[in-house]
């Protein structure tokens, strides 16, 4: 009986840190994520700007003329 409950304690204790190692892991890639979406965000700001800047420099280009 008394192994029974060593052995069942042992694997509390190990169930519990795992939990807490899930936890912390979990944690990180939260915050992994926030930064990743930060960056998608800039990103998208970014490639937003020079579309808009190379539309602006298309709209200055002279049209081409078709020659026959």
């Amino acid at each position: 009986m008394v192994n029974e409950l060593n052995a069942l304690e042992n694997k509390i204790a190990l169930v519990a840190s795992l939990c807490r190692t899930l936890r912390a892991e979990n944690m990180q890639l939260r915050q992994q994520l926030a930064v990743a979406e930060d960056d998608r965000k800039g990103l998208a700001e970014r490639m937003e700007s020079a579309r808009s800047r190379l539309e602006q420099l298309a709209e200055q280009l002279p049209e081409a003329k078709a020659t026959v």
